[in-house]
């Protein structure tokens, strides 16, 4: 019997994949605040994950198809603002850099639970 990485790593490659994507469309929010009638856009985690995949947080049925940035730009959806400019623009500052650090903070529980796993890997591997 070998080991399925798939099942035994879960979501959480996918998921860095994805928060990958998501701190590219935050970036590109911040760097465009001053740009006049610039729509601010994200991606939503629930959007990304195929319904029917994920029935319990233990039990990963299918693995979570690798984002693109072709793929990503399907599930970017327009953000409203809470205040409306003169400009047109919808970016707030400090919303995004609200969400930039919680996109931070998922990346690195993900990564962290990657690394237990693969020490899980390993032990079970070498029998210590």
């Amino acid at each position: 019997m070998g080991i399925s990485f798939e099942k035994a790593l879960g979501i959480h490659p996918e998921a860095l994949d994805f928060r990958v994507e998501r701190s590219r469309v935050l970036a590109s929010n911040l760097a465009n605040a001053d740009t006049p009638n610039y729509a601010a856009r994200d991606l939503e985690f629930r959007s990304a994950v195929p319904e029917g995949s994920v029935s319990s947080p233990d039990d990963i049925v299918a693995p979570i198809p690798a984002m693109s940035m072709t793929q990503a730009g399907l599930n970017l959806k327009y953000r409203n603002p809470h205040q409306v400019t003169r400009d047109g623009n919808t970016v707030e500052a400090g919303i995004e850099q609200a969400r930039v650090a919680e996109n931070t903070m998922d990346f690195q529980t993900s990564l962290k639970f990657l690394n237990s796993k693969f020490n899980g890997l390993a032990t079970a591997i070498d029998g210590k």
